[in-house]
């Protein structure tokens, strides 16, 4: 496991935002976070995509960072917590960097500017003026799928020799920038797939690790696998891997992170699998498939 302030590597969760007739709902946060803080994870991410950070209004992300900072500590662990940022406007992005300076998180995960589609140079500029304007380390999330834009790996390369700018949560969907990205990358830069049924591939290729949603079920499994391939066993990884592919591809079913609520709250460490609008819950088929995941897992 690694201690605040590394390079992050490993596990990370993205964790989901619990909320219950229409309402953060506190007490299943608390569970959760405790429930995580002492599992094999190396990092918490809060209020991105998973955690519909979209959906979710500035008291309720402020109370939650609470919430896991206070389960990190209680754990006795030194997990690594980052914050998910998101946006269009570069100047609004440094305002929440300035507000939420004094939150007790590690570091950020800021995604591309969405919609306004701007050139690598803009992309290169939006992301150097972010990580000049705070003290705590920033992990790029590139996923063109959602923002519509791709960072290249030119651009990738050149902010990665900014001191503050110390990964990536890779999603671009490309498997050869990806492998370029391994392959160039500047020693100290972290690469982390956010493609949950490609984690076994990225370790293949060399990556640190991956930001996870499916690794709110079965934690324990996606570490095996992970730790698999550093120790050098490659024929146990891949047995792990083919015993848990199956997980990711029923939790990304459907929209998530509704699945993986749906799964959560069934399991009791949510009370209620509820999704803020645009969002909503899992169909009737998916719930049933999901539910007899659940009991086939409980018999084994």
């Amino acid at each position: 496991m690694q201690t605040a302030n590394s390079v992050p590597q490993g596990i990370w969760l993205p964790l989901v935002t619990p909320f219950r007739d229409g309402m953060f709902d506190e007490k299943s946060a608390r569970r959760l976070a405790g429930h995580y803080a002492s599992a094999p994870v190396d990092g918490f991410i809060l209020a991105a995509t998973t955690g519909e950070g979209l959906t979710v209004d500035e008291d309720e992300i402020e109370r939650y960072t609470e919430i896991c900072r206070d389960a990190i500590e209680s754990a006795g662990r030194r997990l690594q917590f980052f914050l998910g940022l998101s946006g269009s406007d570069t100047r609004k992005l440094i305002k929440a960097l300035d507000l939420t300076s004094a939150w007790p998180v590690d570091g950020y995960l800021i995604a591309c500017p969405y919609y306004t589609r701007p050139s690598q140079l803009g992309l290169y500029r939006h992301f150097c003026a972010l990580a000049e304007s705070t003290s705590k380390p920033i992990m790029i999330y590139n996923i063109p799928y959602r923002t519509g834009v791709n960072l290249g790996n030119v651009e990738m390369l050149r902010l990665a020799e900014h001191r503050n700018i110390v990964g990536v949560k890779d999603c671009c969907a490309d498997a050869a920038q990806s492998f370029d990205l391994l392959r160039m990358r500047p020693k100290g830069f972290s690469v982390l797939t956010g493609e949950d049924a490609l984690f076994h591939n990225a370790l293949t290729q060399g990556a640190d690790g991956g930001v996870l949603a499916s690794a709110h079920i079965a934690t324990d499994a996606f570490a095996t696998v992970r730790n698999l391939m550093r120790d050098g066993d490659h024929s146990g990884a891949l047995a792990s891997w083919r015993a848990l592919i199956d997980l990711p591809r029923l939790l990304f079913a459907e929209p998530s992170p509704a699945p993986i609520k749906h799964w959560l709250w069934r399991t009791g460490l949510i009370d209620s699998p509820e999704v803020r609008l645009p969002m909503s819950t899992v169909s009737d088929a998916l719930a049933k498939r999901i539910d007899q995941e659940i009991q086939r897992r409980r018999m084994l």
